[in-house]
């Protein structure tokens, strides 16, 4: 067993950087959804207020979305290029 090579260390450190962004992206995500409420019942007064306040959420889960989305298939596409380079550097020296 021997150090990692350099192109396999620089793909693995990326995909440690992105998946760990993805993961925070995802638990913020998961923190805002829980302060969502599907169904509000206050007063006609306080439904405005409430009702701004769910909006903003949902507008900031929705904003979200495609980060998230983008993320996930890079931090994947990271994965499968760093086992594809692992086994062909264990092929080469094979």
């Amino acid at each position: 067993m021997g150090d990692i090579p350099a192109p396999l260390g620089y793909l693995l450190l990326s995909w440690g950087v992105i998946t760990g962004i993805l993961v925070i992206l995802v638990i913020y995500r998961a923190t805002l959804s829980t302060r969502e409420d599907d169904q509000i019942y206050i007063s006609n007064a306080g439904d405005h207020m409430m009702a701004d306040e769910q909006r903003v959420l949902i507008e900031k889960m929705n904003r979200l979305g495609r980060p998230i989305l983008t993320l996930s298939i890079l931090s994947g596409v990271l994965l499968l290029a760093s086992a594809g380079l692992w086994v062909w550097i264990g092929l080469k020296t094979f």
